[in-house]
């Protein structure tokens, strides 16, 4: 089970980097380069499944497909963005079950209201305190297994304010979450205070051009974090390289001088795993 491997992970030395991914493909990369856990990002999932922004327009069966076929396509622990549960505690049971099932480790539940918003963007509101420490405390009742890691996500430093926002952490610790996720933090020194405050494990969200410092993983564990996830930086590598390459094609009616930016067949031939598959395949006849 990939939860309990997170499980080890969290009571381990060292921080856990996991970059962002927003489709089994993108995850196998991540994995493949060597990195320990994966994060499945909400924000990539709605451009990469309905090619729309990360504004509450996805349902939760669509994410949780997304979840499913991510976990199945790696050997590392997936941690998936599940929004706010998808409605009230009940929602919250469901969601809950259903990623569970998907194989993913841990997934992410946040204290906006519906439809929410990304989390560097403006324009966000929050549910009451104590309506997200009843999802919580029903997230930790519908797990199968304690080895299933909740992420307790609070938005309210942007909306109310830091000191509303500790408030609301301390609160997610005490309602059971596993692991806390103080969004956007402004300085270095609010980071410090929050790892100073919080006593669970804590993870940073390093969005480039973000609101919050944008530190190396070494320096986010010296304050104190334990997980560091990139959600958008594989989403923003990819787009930029698609719209390159379409652009060259656009105007010079080919691809020959991109060539040397493009992985190539037999490149590609061998990462996608063509001749493991037909071993397995030639094993059985």
């Amino acid at each position: 089970m990939q939860s309990k491997k997170l499980r080890e992970m969290l009571d381990a030395p060292g921080i856990i980097i996991a970059p962002g991914a927003f489709d089994s493909w993108s995850a196998k990369l991540v994995e493949m380069t060597g990195f320990q856990a994966v994060y499945m990002t909400g924000y990539g999932t709605s451009a990469s499944v309905i090619g729309a922004p990360d504004i509450g327009l996805l349902s939760m069966s669509e994410m949780v497909t997304n979840a499913k076929n991510m976990a199945a396509a790696i050997n590392v622990p997936l941690i998936a963005d599940a929004d706010t549960g998808y409605g009230g505690v009940l929602n919250v049971i469901r969601t809950v079950q259903e990623y569970e099932r998907s194989g993913v480790a841990a997934i992410q539940l946040e204290d906006q209201v519906l439809p929410k918003r990304c989390g560097h963007m403006e324009g966000k509101e929050l549910v009451p305190m104590e309506e997200m420490v009843s999802k919580i405390k029903a997230a930790v009742h519908a797990r199968s297994s304690k080895d299933f890691v909740i992420i307790a996500r609070t938005d309210a430093r942007a909306v109310n304010g830091f000191e509303d926002a500790i408030v609301r952490a301390q609160a997610y610790d005490d309602a059971g979450a596993d692991v806390i996720f103080f969004e956007a933090p402004q300085s270095v020194e609010e980071m410090k205070k929050v790892a100073a405050t919080i006593k669970k494990p804590l993870l940073a969200n390093m969005v480039e051009a973000g609101k919050t410092p944008f530190l190396t993983s070494k320096e986010l564990e010296e304050i104190g974090y334990k997980i560091v996830i990139y959600p958008s930086s594989t989403l923003y590598a990819a787009t930029k390289s698609m719209l390159e390459m379409l652009k060259c094609l656009k105007e010079t009616d080919s691809t020959k001088d991109y060539l040397d930016k493009m992985t190539g067949f037999g490149e590609f031939y061998d990462l996608v795993g063509v001749e493991k598959a037909r071993a397995l395949e030639s094993s059985f006849k």
